[in-house]
């Protein structure tokens, strides 16, 4: 390849061989629990784990009450639109600043710069939901678990890990997180390439773990070939 700068190599090269998979589902789902399981497989730099919960808007405008009060489970409650931008900048090669989210006060805290990698890992509740992230994922993963497990899930995980009270906890998921899911989450299950009964299904985990291997060893002829 000639006429090209080391950057602009890497961009076509990172376009030719970034894998993004996006694994949705409801909350308390075991999203992170499946991507946990994906990622022992395979040494870390390969692959970029971003959480569409990052992208959260910054509520630091309102008061903490008001705060509190917002319906974080649709999708207006979520910056998509950078989201789909910084996919697109991600799988054409360049580097993208991902937001850090505090669940505390409801604000984002800064961001982390990410490098491209060869594969993308994308989770969330609603990235299924959004034609546009759709077009983005070469593989859909929808979780899909009973509504009692979701439940427990998420209140052991708000109390232990956001510092919420149960009733906190019950009131949201019946005035948002129930209603929401019903809306947008669920319906979206049919996009999916795969569906996935419990996080840690070692089938399903081999066969996701198998089509990444697939795809470093040929990104890794591709270079190779781009090299000679």
């Amino acid at each position: 390849m000639t006429g090209l700068g080391a950057g602009a190599t890497m961009a076509l090269i990172m376009q030719a061989t970034s894998l993004t998979i996006g694994i949705c589902g409801g909350s308390g789902a075991g999203k992170t629990t499946l991507a946990d399981e994906l990622c022992r497989a395979f040494p870390p730099d390969p692959v970029l784990r971003i959480p569409h919960d990052a992208y959260y808007r910054d509520l630091s405008e309102l008061d903490p009450l008001s705060r509190g009060k917002m319906n974080f489970d649709h999708p207006d409650a979520l910056d998509t639109d950078a989201l789909v931008r910084d996919l697109e900048a991600l799988r054409g090669g360049k580097s993208v600043v991902i937001p850090q989210y505090d669940f505390h006060r409801h604000q984002r805290v800064g961001g982390v710069r990410v490098e491209p990698a060869p594969v993308i890992l994308l989770e969330g509740i609603l990235i299924l939901a959004d034609p546009r992230l759709r077009t983005l994922l070469d593989i859909k993963v929808f979780v899909d678990v009973d509504e009692d497990v979701r439940l427990s899930r998420r209140l052991e995980r708000d109390i232990r890990e956001r510092g919420r009270d149960v009733d906190s906890v019950l009131e949201q998921y019946l005035a948002t997180v129930r209603p929401m899911h019903r809306a947008f989450v669920d319906p979206s299950r049919v996009y999916a390439d795969l569906v996935v009964l419990d996080a840690r299904n070692r089938v399903a985990v081999e066969v996701l773990a198998a089509r990444i291997r697939e795809h470093l060893s040929s990104a890794r002829q591709a270079e190779g070939t781009r090299d000679e």
